[in-house]
């Protein structure tokens, strides 16, 4: 029995999201002459993306710097602890200068140290100054804005949920889709995944509240492979409080610019630990944070940037972030813990956005195109949503001119067991988070396998689906990872096993409940 839909539409390309990935995709689609939809979840105009949020800057090789593009690829590589595919991070490295000066063309602007020539920072894992940032700490704000204004004639549909991506069995032929009509089905030859990550698997995140592994679980409905997603990238420094869900992130180009961690005794934490101490990659400053709390029995650890002049200054998005929760950073130390915050795995793409499914593309943090690993380097994340966004809304273009107008028909109704959000957040947070081990994970599978069938009619039916089944791969990986490399760190096994230097390919079983490890296949 098929879902009867309540309203049809077409269009040559569909854009599931908002941030930086999705409409620099959409631009580039629209510029191509192509008919492009882009759908939002959120109820307003301009919602607050991930993007937004951004804090850091853009990793970018600026042509008139003491930098070049080998040596940010051999920072890439080290931070992706053997697992980036070198030719992908070649790729999207040496087109980084193009992309950003094109943003540049649709409005935005960035700090300058003098007129003409961008300001610099260093963040964890670089060896060279090579951050443009604006604003200050105000990056991605300064991105979503420039987006938001190019993309003002582009037909954004707000309040609307995209339930499954559908296909003829050979390649894509539109989105099945919620809004305040009903279930619709948009038919589109085309279709870029670009909904970003899944921060809300876990009860404190820097991630907004979207961010709840959408395009995951639409990809693996959609019988494409996702792979890596037992990387999740814990930010070392996100702002303590003790109330879950969102919380403000603490750049860690404060710690670029002379902050150190201590904990709550005045010890430091990164003394000995990595020859970067403070700078070095963010598993491993999570990693020891999340030690020295369990040795320690505290909360929270410290983080001192009170020797950093004109901090407020340069860093005006931390300091009000701070001062609303009752502290000042320019005369104390700022309370933090380690946060979910990235997702280094995703939907499997090459450089240009394409999966094994014609038609379907993903782009930004959803994809995994080689460039992360097992860990994502500081401001590689903006420079891969610009490269990929654009060419990923390119080569969409491209397949939907080729393709022709197509007809999807409406889907088998969807249902699938999944947790309160709560419970399986409490789950995750205990045995997915910084360090993971094989009972705890086991005892995860548990609460996922014993879940009831929810059946999807809103948003937030959807959003706990799409989470439970996304829990499903990142536990299936994890299990399956029997070792620690990056940001995935097993208790019972904590060195790094050469043999195991290969991506996790996952695909949904048979039952279209749980996951499977395909394979651990060869890099690249």
């Amino acid at each position: 029995m098929t879902a009867a839909a309540a309203w049809t539409a077409a269009a040559d390309v569909v854009v599931i999201g908002t941030g930086v990935g999705g409409l620099t995709a959409a631009l580039a689609a629209r510029r191509a002459g192509r008919d492009v939809v882009v759908l939002s979840k959120a109820d307003q105009t301009h919602a607050v993306t991930a993007t937004h949020y951004a804090q850091g800057g853009i990793a970018v090789v600026l042509p008139d710097n003491d930098d070049s593009v080998d040596a940010h690829v051999a920072d890439t590589l080290a931070a992706g602890a053997g697992l980036c595919d070198p030719d992908a991070v070649t790729s999207i490295v040496a087109d980084g200068y193009r992309a950003v000066t094109e943003l540049v063309g649709d409005g935005a602007r960035f700090d300058e140290a003098v007129p003409g020539r961008w300001a610099l920072t260093r963040e964890g894992g670089h060896s060279r100054r090579r951050i443009v940032h604006a604003g200050g700490d105000a990056t991605g704000a300064e991105v979503q804005r420039a987006l938001d204004d190019a993309a003002a004639a582009l037909d954004i549909r707000t309040g609307h949920v995209a339930l499954r991506v559908l296909h003829d069995g050979g390649a894509v032929t539109g989105v099945l889709v919620g809004n305040p009509d009903g279930h619709g089905i948009i038919s589109a030859p085309s279709v870029i995944l670009a909904s970003g990550g899944l921060g809300h698997l876990y009860g404190a995140t820097t991630n907004p509240g979207g961010s709840t592994g959408d395009g995951i679980a639409l990809a693996l409905w959609a019988g494409v492979a996702v792979g890596d997603v037992e990387f999740i990238q814990f930010h070392p420094t996100m702002l303590f409080a003790a109330a879950g869900g969102r919380r403000p992130l603490i750049t860690e180009a404060i710690r670029g610019e002379g902050a150190i961690l201590l904990d709550r005794q005045g010890n430091s934490i990164m003394d000995g630990v990595h020859p970067m101490a403070d700078l070095a990659p963010r598993d491993v400053v999570a990693a020891a944070i999340d030690a020295r709390m369990k040795a320690t029995g505290d909360a929270y650890v410290l983080l001192d940037a009170r020797g950093i002049d004109g901090f407020e200054a340069r860093f005006p998005t931390v300091t009000a972030a701070c001062r609303a929760a009752g502290i000042d950073p320019v005369r104390q130390p700022m309370p933090v813990v380690p946060g979910a915050h990235y997702s280094c795995g995703g939907i499997v793409t090459d450089v240009y956005g394409r999966t094994e499914l014609p038609g379907l593309f993903a782009a930004g943090e959803v994809a995994r195109t080689g460039m992360h690993g097992a860990n994502r380097l500081a401001s590689n994340s903006l420079l891969e949503g610009l490269v990929v966004g654009g060419r990923a809304g390119t080569a969409a273009a491209a397949h939907a001119a080729a393709a022709g107008r197509v007809h999807a028909e409406a889907p088998e109704p969807l249902a699938c067991s999944a947790p309160r959000r709560d419970d399986l957040q409490r789950a995750m947070s205990r045995d997915a988070a910084v360090v993971r081990d094989a009972a705890g994970l086991r005892r995860l599978s548990a609460v996922l396998s014993g879940a009831p069938v929810r059946h999807v009619a809103g948003r937030r039916d959807f959003e706990d689906v799409a989470l439970a089944m996304t829990a499903r791969a990142v536990t299936a990986a994890a299990l399956a990872r029997t070792e620690s490399r990056g940001c995935h760190h097993r208790a019972e096994h904590p060195d790094t096993a050469p043999e195991q230097a290969r991506n996790s390919v996952l695909r949904l079983a048979q039952d279209r409940t749980s996951v499977l490890v395909e394979t651990l296949a060869a890099v690249g």
